[in-house]
């Protein structure tokens, strides 16, 4: 799918709304299902984003929420409050031992969750992993919200061009074990030195996804390098956390900032001057694809095979790729001139 800008802010503002009503967790219906989505059964989907009270997945899950209201199934937010490489496991067991249709998870670590996302298969729930993923042997399907070549290509284009293609960059990344976050990292530095002979990346912190922890780390980057011009962020939560730093140190405009953020958290910081332009995929799109995945799982009528086709309400159909990957679209990138449009 490719994001269309006008239909991207439209379901943005729907999910804007969705995510004002969202519970912490729970349902909005205490009925369930013992089967698939067949016969008069709901479908019942229990999304797991890497941890509660990130706006990136208040903004995905509440994109799920729609999908599973539309086909008239069951919906469920549960997780950790902090993102951790075990702090999933006991919300996978327990949404097995609940007998869930299928369970919708970004993974905080590609191994940790294997044994119990497997048991939780046998039991007969289906797995979909969406932004994060897991190794493939242990889900039935991963969302994929951009090739990884393509987001790692945006990040590096970006800060490329607002540091005139040379000096010293640094990467405030999120967990040290999260999946996307380290492939995205391989790509960058792989793109830097194939493309980029003059700009050197001198460090790569991690702020746990955590606002407090990231900005902590954005101080520190700039006081251990005095000479440093830009930092890439591939995580809403850094990204966010490094602008407010920025946003009011003596090295705003001086240092260039960019990654993955959303827009209502980036719109004060690209009006003021602080950020200069930043990319992301619609968040919203991205749950609303993994709950009709899910319940295409969970109906049979797809079984995560190369090739497999199945609809996905207003998106449209989609196929599975190789190693059961369906892919979203292409990042979108957000500056002064189009930010206004957007907002989730």
């Amino acid at each position: 799918m490719r994001i269309n800008s006008k239909r991207f802010a439209a379901g943005a503002a729907l999910a804007l709304v969705a995510t004002l009503g969202l519970a912490a967790c729970g349902s909005d219906d205490d009925g369930g299902s013992d089967g698939g989505g067949g016969g008069g059964d709901k479908t019942t989907v229990t999304f797991l984003p890497k941890n509660l009270g990130n706006p990136y997945f208040e903004t995905s899950d509440a994109g799920g929420k729609r999908a599973v209201e539309e086909f008239g199934g069951t919906f469920a937010e549960v997780g950790p409050d902090t993102a951790g490489p075990d702090a999933q496991v006991s919300y996978i067991d327990t949404a097995a031992a609940q007998g869930v249709n299928a369970l919708i998870v970004s993974a905080n670590d590609p191994t940790a969750l294997c044994d119990s996302l497997n048991a939780a298969r046998e039991a007969g729930t289906k797995v979909v992993t969406f932004d994060s993923d897991t190794d493939p042997e242990c889900r039935d399907l991963f969302i994929n919200q951009a090739t990884a070549e393509g987001i790692a290509k945006v990040q590096v284009d970006m800060i490329a061009e607002q540091i005139g293609d040379a000096g010293e960059i640094a990467i405030l990344s999120a967990a040290a074990n999260a999946t996307n976050q380290n492939a995205w990292i391989d790509l960058i530095k792989e793109d830097l030195a194939a493309n980029h002979p003059n700009i050197k990346l001198v460090d790569t912190v991690y702020g746990d996804d955590d606002d407090q922890t990231s900005f902590d780390k954005t101080a520190a980057l700039l006081a251990d390098h005095p000479n440093l011009k830009g930092i890439v962020s591939p995580t809403t939560v850094g990204i966010s956390a490094a602008a407010r730093y920025l946003s009011t140190s003596a090295s705003k405009g001086k240092v260039a900032l960019t990654g993955l953020g959303t827009p209502d958290q980036m719109r004060d910081y690209v009006k003021d001057g602080t950020v200069t332009e930043f990319a992301l995929w619609n968040p919203e799109e991205l749950g609303y694809l993994s709950a009709y995945a899910g319940k295409a799982l969970a109906d049979g009528d797809i079984t995560g095979a190369e090739g497999d086709t199945f609809e996905a309400g207003d998106l449209g159909e989609f196929t599975v790729g190789a190693d059961s990957t369906v892919l979203l679209g292409d990042p979108f990138r957000f500056n002064a001139d189009n930010i206004d449009e957007f907002h989730f």
